[in-house]
């Protein structure tokens, strides 16, 4: 991981850069300090083996192929493997005891890096302060996710991921977590608009307004779902990137949402987040999981009939933690231990009947828990 590739360095380190092996040195552990920082969100990347499918799948897709024609797995919620109720416990200093249980908030068991090596490529992630309201790290909803891990640290791991799989192109979903308790005010909105406008990110990010374009266009990059908007930004801070999808418009805890995110050409995104199954107290895990199942499907299945060069978003996440006993993520992901299958095992079989069609972007809950799953998204 430490091996990564000198232009990162340059825009990091300028004067790190020297053919020296002392300033070679001294970067590396530069690189080492902020990855360690970034681990409980990155992870640890600990590469690929030769025989992955998953690893570099990209490299097979023609340069001319659209980004809205392919089948991109993804991950709800991304940030969450690592926070499990001793991670909770462990961050009872910053958050006191008024958070319902961790198993409510999990919704990976994989970290970013692993993810990235098995073949995900869209990641939906949740900003926010982290204590002491001076650096930007994850949240889901009440969850603080790892309060020392900022986003730049993370986006410099993905960075040098990318830099070791050119052939790859990554979508990132960023949205402002309002559940947090920390405020959202003029210095957050600068310093999240600072980020993602830095020279270092205008090399990363693809930097086309408005449009998905190409997955050429796309490789070695990371591309902007803005889920979130300026409210307090001053409008001469105007450089934009990505396509926005902002809040007003994604109606929440809908089977159908439509927005449009460029005017000018008519460009849509078609999106089901269909995520808190409404079920009456006592309907049980085989009910909402064949409720979230049967939305889901309904929403991939227009993407293989409909709309061939829109956007489509299905998330085949949900929970219904106000059923007695609950549905948490995982259980409506990969059931209850009994006979009764999560949607994850359901989606399988659907997938692979369907291989060769176009389902778009699937966001998934415990993707890895099925073997063959991220696969069959894809269509390999």
């Amino acid at each position: 991981m430490l091996s990564l590739s000198l232009s990162l360095l340059a825009f990091t380190f300028p004067v790190l850069t020297a053919a020296s092996t002392a300033q070679q040195l001294l970067a590396n552990a530069a690189l080492a300090d902020i990855l360690t920082r970034g681990a409980p969100i990155l992870g640890h990347d600990s590469g690929c083996s030769q025989s992955s499918k998953t690893c570099d799948w990209m490299r097979n897709y023609p340069d001319a192929t659209k980004l809205v024609h392919m089948n991109l797995p993804g991950t709800h919620d991304s940030a969450t493997w690592n926070y499990t109720q001793v991670t909770q416990d462990s961050l009872f200093r910053y958050t006191g005891t008024d958070v319902p249980p961790a198993a409510i908030f999990q919704c990976q068991d994989k970290s970013l890096f692993d993810m990235l090596n098995l073949g995900i490529r869209v990641f939906d992630l949740r900003f926010a302060y982290n204590p002491g309201n001076d650096t930007l790290g994850f949240h889901h909803s009440q969850a603080l996710l790892a309060p020392t891990t900022t986003v730049e640290d993370v986006w410099f791991g993905l960075y040098s991921w990318l830099d070791q799989h050119p052939t790859e192109a990554v979508l990132i979903s960023l949205n402002y977590e309002s559940g947090t308790g920390t405020p959202r005010d003029l210095k957050l909105e600068q310093h999240i608009y600072d980020i993602m406008t830095s020279n270092l990110a205008s090399k990363y990010w693809v930097q086309t307004n408005g449009s998905l374009g190409t997955l050429g266009e796309a490789r070695g990059k990371l591309t902007f779902l803005q889920r979130y908007t300026y409210d307090i930004l001053p409008a001469s801070e105007s450089k934009r990137f990505g396509i926005q999808l902002p809040p007003n418009a994604w109606t929440d805890n809908s089977p159908s949402i439509e927005i449009v995110y460029n005017t000018l050409t008519q460009q849509k995104a078609f999106i089901e987040d269909y995520y808190e199954i409404g079920l009456p107290v006592g309907a049980g895990a085989a009910e909402n999981i064949q409720w979230k199942f049967n939305a889901t499907t309904a929403h991939v299945e227009n993407a293989t009939m409909l709309n061939p060069d829109q956007l489509y978003i299905s998330f085949a996440s949900s929970e219904h933690d106000e059923d007695v006993p609950p549905e948490t993520p995982r259980i409506m992901a990969l059931g209850n231990g009994t006979a009764t299958p999560g949607v994850n095992q359901k989606l399988l079989p659907w997938l692979q009947a369907r291989k060769g069609k176009r389902f778009g972007i699937i966001m998934l809950d415990f993707f890895d828990a099925v073997p063959g799953l991220v696969e069959a998204v894809i269509g390999l």
